[in-house]
C-alpha cells in the first residue's frame, strides 16, 4: 500500500519563546477534506438520508488526494 501523501502541515509555527515545542497544526490534507466536506453538506443534492458520515469522509478526501495531486502538476 503505498504512503499517503499529506501535503505537509497547513499552519506550522516554529519553535517560539512562548511554547516549549513547535506546532504543526493540522495536515494540508486534512484542511482540503475539512473543506470538501463543508461543500458536500451543504449541497443540496446530496441525499443526506441515504449518505453515510463515512461516504461523505471518504468522497472529502478523495477530493483533498485529487486536490493536493493537482498542486503537484500531476
Amino acid at each position: 500500500m503505498s504512503e499517503i501523501k499529506t501535503g505537509g502541515p497547513a499552519f506550522p509555527r516554529p519553535h517560539s519563546g512562548a511554547s516549549q515545542f513547535a506546532q504543526e497544526g493540522m495536515t494540508l490534507r486534512d484542511y482540503f477534506a475539512a473543506h470538501a466536506m463543508q461543500s458536500f453538506l451543504i449541497d443540496s443534492t446530496l441525499d443526506i438520508k441515504t449518505t453515510t458520515s463515512v461516504d461523505i469522509a471518504k468522497l472529502s478526501y478523495a477530493l483533498a488526494d485529487a486536490m493536493l495531486r493537482a498542486r503537484e502538476g500531476q
